[in-house]
Protein backbone atom coordinates (compact mmCIF):
# COMPACT_ATOMS: atom_id res chain seq x y z
CA UNK A 1 0.00 0.00 0.00
CA UNK A 2 1.50 3.46 -1.14
CA UNK A 3 1.68 5.97 1.74
CA UNK A 4 -0.90 8.59 0.43
CA UNK A 5 -3.91 5.51 0.51
CA UNK A 6 -2.91 4.76 3.61
CA UNK A 7 -3.08 8.80 4.76
CA UNK A 8 -6.19 8.79 2.84
CA UNK A 9 -7.85 6.18 4.92
CA UNK A 10 -6.93 7.52 7.81
CA UNK A 11 -8.43 10.86 7.14
CA UNK A 12 -11.71 9.21 5.51
CA UNK A 13 -12.01 6.77 8.93
CA UNK A 14 -11.25 9.96 11.65
CA UNK A 15 -13.97 11.88 8.99
CA UNK A 16 -16.42 9.31 9.55
CA UNK A 17 -15.97 9.20 13.46
CA UNK A 18 -16.47 13.05 13.76
CA UNK A 19 -19.55 12.74 11.06
CA UNK A 20 -21.41 10.42 13.78
CA UNK A 21 -20.28 12.13 16.67
CA UNK A 22 -21.67 15.48 15.42
CA UNK A 23 -24.56 13.81 14.18
CA UNK A 24 -25.26 12.33 17.90
CA UNK A 25 -24.11 15.45 19.38
CA UNK A 26 -26.71 17.07 16.94
CA UNK A 27 -29.55 15.01 17.99
CA UNK A 28 -29.10 15.47 21.51
CA UNK A 29 -29.53 19.10 20.41
CA UNK A 30 -31.93 19.05 18.44
CA UNK A 31 -34.15 17.17 21.19
CA UNK A 32 -33.72 19.45 23.90
CA UNK A 33 -34.45 22.68 22.40
CA UNK A 34 -37.55 20.99 20.50
CA UNK A 35 -38.73 20.27 24.04
CA UNK A 36 -38.03 23.24 25.53
CA UNK A 37 -39.13 25.78 22.88
CA UNK A 38 -42.49 25.79 21.28
CA UNK A 39 -42.86 27.89 18.85
CA UNK A 40 -46.22 29.67 19.02
CA UNK A 41 -47.81 31.91 16.50
CA UNK A 42 -50.07 34.24 16.75
CA UNK A 43 -51.71 33.71 13.51
CA UNK A 44 -53.21 30.78 12.79
CA UNK A 45 -51.94 30.59 8.83
CA UNK A 46 -48.18 30.69 9.52
CA UNK A 47 -46.70 27.41 8.60
CA UNK A 48 -44.86 25.56 11.61
CA UNK A 49 -41.73 23.36 9.86
CA UNK A 50 -41.01 20.13 11.06
CA UNK A 51 -37.80 19.21 13.09
CA UNK A 52 -37.36 16.40 10.89
CA UNK A 53 -36.63 19.19 8.18
CA UNK A 54 -34.28 21.09 10.01
CA UNK A 55 -32.24 18.30 11.10
CA UNK A 56 -31.87 16.94 7.49
CA UNK A 57 -31.48 20.39 6.22
CA UNK A 58 -28.67 21.22 9.07
CA UNK A 59 -27.01 17.73 8.36
CA UNK A 60 -26.96 18.46 4.56
CA UNK A 61 -25.21 21.70 5.48
CA UNK A 62 -22.95 20.23 7.81
CA UNK A 63 -21.70 17.64 5.28
CA UNK A 64 -21.53 20.03 2.48
CA UNK A 65 -19.08 22.04 4.61
CA UNK A 66 -17.24 18.82 5.35
CA UNK A 67 -16.75 17.81 1.57
CA UNK A 68 -15.42 20.96 0.78
CA UNK A 69 -13.20 21.10 3.48
CA UNK A 70 -12.23 17.36 2.08
CA UNK A 71 -11.85 18.57 -1.09
CA UNK A 72 -9.44 21.54 -0.11
CA UNK A 73 -7.27 19.33 1.97
CA UNK A 74 -7.11 16.97 -1.32
CA UNK A 75 -6.57 19.32 -3.50
CA UNK A 76 -3.51 20.57 -1.16
CA UNK A 77 -1.84 17.38 -0.22
CA UNK A 78 -2.14 15.64 -4.36
CA UNK A 79 -2.84 18.92 -6.62
CA UNK A 80 -5.75 17.24 -7.94
CA UNK A 81 -9.46 17.86 -6.20
CA UNK A 82 -10.36 13.73 -6.52
CA UNK A 83 -7.04 12.02 -5.91
CA UNK A 84 -6.33 8.97 -8.59
CA UNK A 85 -9.36 10.73 -11.45
CA UNK A 86 -7.90 12.32 -14.60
Amino acid sequence: MSPLLVFLVVIVFFTAILVAYLTKQFQKENSIYSSSYQMKSLNKKVKTIEKEKVLAETLNGRFAMLGLIAAFGAYLTTGQIIPGFV
